[in-house]
């Protein structure tokens, strides 16, 4: 499937048994992997692609033996490549990077063991940046944040006069029903069976992978664990999932510059705000939407109701689509879309929520400018970027993320509140006919 197909997640969702899945590719010998892996005994699982398995299948056939083990033993070099000699480094560098990304040079080695201990031993790594950088007071600020935010996404869904009562209560149960994590999780990963040597590098590596692919297995048969997170204490990102209804801020995306407690409210719900609002408009994007308020993949909306829904998200892809990303290159909206509709509405969230939290203070400028342009000012700021074109001709195939000027004007051509902190004009590069303005949430 390509990679607009698979944002479809009824696409995705093909729960087979197991004389099934050996129906499906007969040629590769599924009871003696999943013995060999110690999976506990199970009775369904999902094949996500079957005509990735399909055609597998065919391969495993049609090419013969000394082609494969070409395939893999290259496979495996390749992927243990930045963790061997510098010629393995600077070969791995010089494709994925230089050539393919338009990197000019190796980052410093501090700097990919930081990273390295990051992806490997995150909650270890985690714990000690915790302590340093991010208080309870932190936490509680940040948590006042998204509540305002929810209550403005509150406010919203209950003003559309695009959506009938039956899915307008389904969509408040949805939103009700999202758990807010910040900062880091309550309980911490326990990696005491991790085997760290020094002098051992890819050891190191090939172990923390093993200890990471054997809690994955123990999981088959359990209750889900609500309490785990999918990315690390120190990641400056955040995310939204829509099988757990949960939204889940690191407390590395609440750091300076992106949130800076010694600043205003303008520029922190302008930028953190946006993110906030963002994850939250996840669950209700186009693909978000389909899940329902306990992460199950369930309609919960009218026919009625949904075909105005992809109206109004046809309004915002439609738009991204006409974008140029490098030379030839256009966004491919429908890829996008769903970063592009949480982009837009997760601002306005924002921008509503900054109002209400700043209703009874006396704003003033700072620096000369108004607090509706430090918002703003604020929300541009969030993605600073300075991309190389090799680089951005590769992610406009493989990034659901539009690069980051259209991520930033995309979203404040479609906000009237922009144009008039700016005294844009009519017909001027940064507004839009009233008419064509997109609006979801």
């Amino acid at each position: 499937m390509t990679r607009v197909e698979r944002r479809d997640p009824y696409k995705l969702k093909n729960k087979i048994d197991m004389p099934a899945l050996e129906r499906l590719a007969p040629n590769f010998d599924w009871r003696t992997y999943y013995g060999e892996l110690q999976f506990p005994k199970f009775e369904i699982l999902n094949a996500t692609a079957p005509a990735f398995f399909q055609e597998l299948n065919a391969l495993l056939s049609n090419e013969p033996l000394e082609n494969w083990k070409t395939y893999l033993r290259f496979h495996l070099a390749d992927s243990l490549s930045p963790y061997l000699s510098a010629k393995f480094v600077d070969e791995n560098f010089e494709f994925y990077r230089k050539y393919l990304r338009g990197a000019k040079e190796q980052q410093k080695r501090w700097k990919r063991c930081v990273q390295y201990t990051d992806h490997n031993l995150g909650e270890v790594l985690g714990q000690a940046y915790v302590r340093r950088v991010f208080s309870q007071q932190l936490k509680q600020s940040t948590l006042n944040m998204v509540r305002r935010i929810e209550a403005a996404m509150e406010q919203r869904i209950r003003q559309l006069d695009w959506m009938s009562p039956e899915t307008r209560q389904q969509a408040l149960t949805k939103l009700h029903g999202i758990r807010n994590r910040i900062g880091y999780p309550d309980k911490w990963r326990d990696y005491s069976s991790v085997n760290i040597v020094r002098g051992d590098f890819l050891g190191d590596i090939q172990r923390c992978a093993e200890f990471e692919h054997r809690r994955d297995i123990a999981k088959v048969g359990k209750p889900v664990d609500h309490g785990e997170w999918d990315i690390s204490p120190v990641t400056v990102d955040a995310y939204y999932n829509p099988q757990m209804n949960d939204i889940n801020f690191p407390a590395g995306v609440l750091q300076p510059p992106l949130y800076d407690a010694k600043l205003d409210d303008a520029p922190n719900y302008g930028d953190t705000g946006g993110t906030i609002g963002h994850e939250l408009t996840h669950g209700f994007d186009d693909e978000g939407s389909q899940f329902d308020a306990t992460g199950n993949l369930k309609n919960w909306w009218t026919k009625e109701d949904r075909e105005k829904f992809e109206k109004r998200t046809k309004c915002v892809s439609d738009q991204y689509s006409k974008y140029v990303v490098v030379e030839d290159v256009h966004i491919n909206g429908l890829l996008t879309m769903g970063e592009d509709v949480a982009d837009l509405g997760g601002e306005i969230l924002a921008y509503i929520a900054w109002r209400d939290a700043a209703k009874d203070d006396n704003l003033q400028p700072v620096d000369g400018l108004t607090p509706e342009q430090r918002f703003f000012i604020g929300f541009a700021q969030w993605d600073c970027a300075n991309e190389r074109p090799e680089d951005l001709r590769v992610r406009a195939q493989t990034d659901p993320h539009s690069p980051a000027e259209y991520r930033i004007n995309g979203v404040v051509v479609n906000m009237p509140e922009f144009a008039k902190a700016f005294s844009c004009r009519a017909g001027q590069p940064m507004t839009k006919p009233p008419e064509t303005v997109c609006r979801v949430w």
